[in-house]
């Protein structure tokens, strides 16, 4: 997300950061950048005319202009004025009311709630230890409701069963009492999605929405759809009273516009971001953190809360022990280390919340690639347990059986072992000298561009 936006304020960032002096003409020509960045990050005009007229403002002024380092306040001035359209900072939901606090769920066809509700009930599970029940409304399409029963089963929710036959109102009042009489904590009201704004169907969830009188009335939208998710977000916030909004798909979407958009026009909140197909792939929408990955500064807070949730930190020690006594990394050590990565959003994931990640080479970047560790991981998986324990027995018979069991060539199993010898060796390094050793050896082994604190320079 934010690829093309990221690329382009890094550019502008990079050229104001150092300049000793700040002009009207080089602020003038800096806005202009910005100005084109955001358009073509599909951003409402509205929102980037406020957001230019109040960066010029604030740039022009003493906080700027009278700054011992001018451009450092600039970038400053830029990113408060980013979280500001965002929302400042996150809003979480608000399940104070008496259980069962129900959500209900909006939105156009296609954006993806069904998903959305799953996501979000194993995040109130997991994070929140709430028991979440949902109930499907849309009796427009029957397979919805078989959907919405596989995905709640797999995040372990409970589903309240719906008929094709009954009203959708019926449904939701039914279910109310079904999660009050098995103690829920929330109730989940997944909603009949809508092609566009269609008066019949508004009608029916505006009725929905009195029966059960939700504390949350989420309007989920495919963030690709860009600042028209912010206009259609509005026509459903004047139908219905929406206390957040949700943005799906958003890892498909390097432009970033309604992310940018739909706080301002609408003035609700984006509460959660979807950043994948998986059922854990539901994060909130943090707007400062947000506003740090645009620039190209990384998001360390959100990647701290990734290793802190998803790493097995159970595993993490015993590999630790395992080291330090001096035995092998073997190759059941780098499947289970690629598995850990593939949990906290992949490669990609991880790269995009680390600062400085824009400055790197394109070819870099491009190496990045998930597909490798879901490959290495098949290669691993095609192994006997002997040859995971033992790598130096693959020999050339190996290598074609396992190439084929893996569905790769020869050079890619080649690879793969290469790469394990090279992390064995690096590993070796915490018996007896532990960590320092190892960071001093790879200070010397960063790539052309990387400084020697192991960030691009300027960070």
């Amino acid at each position: 997300m934010f690829d093309n936006l990221n690329e382009r304020l890094s550019q502008t960032v990079k050229k104001i950061r150092g300049q000793a002096r700040l002009t009207e003409d080089n602020i003038k020509d800096t806005l202009r950048e910005v100005r084109m960045a955001l358009l073509e990050a599909d951003v409402a005009l509205p929102v980037v005319r406020s957001f230019i007229d109040k960066v010029r403002e604030r740039a022009l002024g003493q906080e700027v202009v009278g700054s011992l380092k001018p451009g450092q306040a600039l970038i400053k001035v830029v990113d408060d004025e980013l979280v500001e359209i965002m929302g400042k900072t996150n809003e979480a939901l608000d399940l104070k009311a008496q259980p069962p606090a129900v959500i209900l769920m909006a939105g156009l066809q296609g954006a993806g709630k069904t998903t959305t509700a799953a996501k979000l009930a194993k995040l109130l599970n997991e994070r929140e230890k709430k028991s979440v029940s949902v109930v499907s409304c849309d009796v427009y399409r029957p397979a919805a409701i078989k959907q919405l029963e596989m995905v709640a089963t797999e995040v372990g929710a409970t589903f309240i069963p719906s008929d094709a036959k009954q009203s959708p109102i019926k449904i939701a009042k039914a279910a109310l009492k079904e999660a009050k009489k098995t103690f829920a904590d929330v109730l989940i009201v997944d909603t009949a999605g809508r092609l566009h704004v269609d008066t019949d169907m508004m009608d029916e969830i505006k009725g929905i929405h009195t029966a059960i009188n939700p504390v949350e009335t989420l309007f989920v939208v495919d963030s690709m759809t860009g600042q028209d998710a912010a206009n259609t977000a509005k026509a459903f916030d004047e139908a219905l009273p929406l206390t957040g909004v949700i943005l799906t798909k958003a890892d498909g979407d390097a432009r970033g516009g309604a992310a940018l958009s739909v706080r301002q026009i609408t003035g609700k909140p984006i509460k959660f971001i979807g950043m994948g197909e998986k059922l854990d792939a539901l994060e909130p929408f943090h707007p400062d953190r947000m506003a740090s990955r645009i620039l190209g500064m990384g998001d360390v807070l959100s990647l701290v809360e990734d290793v802190t949730r998803q790493v097995d930190h159970k595993k993490a020690q015993k590999l630790a022990k395992k080291l330090n006594k001096g035995k092998g990394f073997d190759l059941n050590d780098l499947r289970d280390q690629m598995l850990q990565m593939e949990k906290m959003g992949g490669m990609a994931g991880l790269m995009d919340k680390l600062p400085g990640v824009g400055n790197l080479p394109a070819g870099l970047k491009d190496q990045a690639n998930d597909k490798h560790i879901s490959r290495m991981v098949a290669i691993i998986n095609s192994m006997t347990p002997r040859e995971r324990r033992f790598p130096d027995v693959i020999k050339g018979s190996h290598k074609r059986r396992i190439s084929k069991g893996s569905g790769v060539q020869i050079q890619d199993v080649n690879r793969l072992l290469k790469q394990h010898k090279q992390m064995k060796k690096m590993m070796k390094k915490f018996k007896g000298g532990g960590m320092r050793k190892m960071m001093r050896s790879l200070k010397g082994q960063m790539p052309p561009g990387m400084g020697g604190g192991g960030m691009p320079p300027g960070f």
